[in-house]
């Protein structure tokens, strides 16, 4: 008889762990078996010894592989949560495809009065502006990015923001530890003075103190509130700022914005040294997706929505938002069910499940979850563990102590979570958030990557629904959101959620020659 073709088991193991393997450990295994006498050798598959050194062997690589990367046991791993031995690669050829550019590129070319202006902008040694930021990250991400604006505005000095010490997470950490504070000058040295101090001239200068900004404010209404007195003092403080200035800007002034967010604000070098890692980390294998979750405490405290997880769980929630009612944001006066039926709760471990097995998900498909600890700990993340097993986050596939000099500094990890995320070959959102439209944006910007969006005002009747088939509901989810999501989408003038750092095209995006602003 012919002899059967090897079988051939190849251990797949990261650099970081190949210096502390034998080279036995990472040999190439060859078990074979033929018709006739055994082949002579150690690896001969009839010697019983022999047969146990290979498992050994085997059983050494994998876990020291889940050592590293602390993934599943072994024996676990072989079974159905192999991270060694799964591929994206040639399934879901759909759900992995991308969007088309259809030609839209970045393009920041101001106009010739805004560069004129330049000139007597850097020139002025009068006007300096200081700006607190308050907020997790991207919120502070925003405030920055409407400092500069600010300052452009008035044509004042744009002092380094100052980043409020976050009372809830109790972060101390400053605009240099999360930003490249030197790229950050450089990319905007033709559009804004920044420095990191007052000068000598000005220290003992009692700034002008603003916390009462309106909302959406124009540049005109600015310069009306400020501008005298920022002349007559010398120093303006402004405190509160977040959603204070109008999406509604001059052609100039939304590409500032754009080049803010997308190119001046550039994560330290520590932290996008280890963001990059642990992005390459996940992609060794193929394609993954990043999963923003928003199944904090917090977020259903105060988005007013329940977790559904079990009555005690529902119960904390309730007591929490009876002991602070301020924290509750927003539509006071609907009951939890009504913001449930009208899309303002974020979607369930359950929902995120269903969801991403309408979109024909595979189940080997990587998931790196972005966002903190979710309510109810591992229990909360079980329906999707159950479905899609290989669900990562920066605390398992990080090296032993890698994350210890960010510990209990909320902002920088949140800042690792966003490369990972922007990198990522899809991004979905299980609620909307700054994160979620910060990265819309920035992806957008980076070549049209694609974004899963459910839209969750029309999917909750279904998800609620105890009478539709499976069938149905997959049918009805691809129906709503049909193509590969993350194509081109202008941005809507006067719509409260179409911030151009989320929709940047048509200011910040082109396919031709660009118009002039005026």
């Amino acid at each position: 008889m012919a002899e059967k073709r090897s079988k051939l088991s190849y251990i797949t193991v990261p650099s970081q762990v190949t210096r502390k393997l034998s080279l036995q450990s990472l040999l190439l295994v060859s078990l074979s078996k033929s018709s006739g006498a055994t082949r002579p050798g150690f690896f001969s598959i009839r010697n019983p010894r022999s047969l146990l050194q290979i498992i050994f062997l085997l059983c050494i690589a994998l876990f020291s592989f889940t050592l590293v990367f602390h993934l599943d046991p072994p024996c676990e791993a072989i079974g159905n949560r192999s991270f060694l031995f799964s591929s994206s690669e040639g399934d879901g050829d759909v759900f992995w495809k991308q969007p088309d550019g259809m030609g839209y590129r970045p393009c920041l070319e101001f106009s010739r009065n805004y560069s004129e202006a330049t000139d007597a902008i850097m020139r002025n040694r009068r006007k300096y502006l200081i700006v607190v930021v308050n907020g997790g990250l991207n919120q502070q991400r925003n405030q920055i990015v409407d400092a500069v604006v600010i300052a452009r505005i008035l044509g004042a000095a744009l002092v380094v923001p100052v980043m409020q010490v976050n009372m809830i997470w109790r972060d101390f950490s400053e605009f240099p530890d999360i930003f490249d504070w030197t790229h950050f000058k450089k990319v905007l040295a033709d559009d804004v003075r920044i420095v990191s101090t007052l000068p000598a001239s000005h220290i003992g200068t009692t700034p002008d103190e603003e916390t009462q900004t309106p909302l959406h404010v124009s540049p005109e209404r600015i310069r009306s509130m400020y501008l005298k007195k920022l002349e007559i003092v010398g120093v303006l403080l402004l405190r509160g700022i977040d959603s204070r200035l109008s999406k509604e800007l001059s052609p100039d002034l939304q590409k500032l914005r754009c080049k803010v967010a997308f190119e001046a604000l550039r994560f330290s070098p520590a932290i996008s040294e280890i963001g990059n890692r642990f992005a390459e980390r996940m992609r060794n294998k193929g394609p993954y997706l990043a999963l923003h979750l928003r199944l904090e405490k917090d977020v259903w405290v105060r988005t007013g929505c329940f977790p559904g997880l079990t009555p005690k769980h529902d119960e904390s929630i309730r007591a929490a938002r009876i002991k602070n009612p301020r924290f509750l944001t927003g539509r006071t006066n609907l009951t939890s069910y009504a913001r449930k039926v009208s899309g303002l709760c974020p979607l369930t471990s359950v929902e995120i499940t269903r969801f991403l097995k309408a979109m024909d998900a595979p189940r080997n498909t990587r998931i790196y979850w972005a966002g903190g600890e979710p309510f109810g700990g591992p229990d909360a993340l079980r329906p999707i563990m159950d479905e899609f097993p290989l669900l990562y986050n920066k605390e398992n596939i990080s090296l032993p102590g890698e994350l210890d000099a960010f510990a209990n500094r909320s902002s920088i990890l949140a800042a690792i979570d966003y490369i990972v995320s922007e990198k990522s070959d899809i991004f979905m959102q299980s609620h909307g958030g700054n994160m979620g439209r910060a990265l819309q944006g920035h992806r957008t910007y980076n070549g049209h990557k694609k974004n899963l969006i459910p839209n969750k005002r029309h999917l909750i009747k279904y998800f609620l629904s105890t009478t539709i088939s499976e069938s149905e509901f997959n049918s009805v989810v691809k129906k709503l959101h049909t193509g590969p999501t993350g194509l081109p989408e202008i941005r809507k003038f006067r719509h409260p959620g179409h911030d151009v750092t989320a929709y940047p095209i048509p200011e910040c995006m082109c396919t031709g020659q660009q118009p002039q602003s005026n």
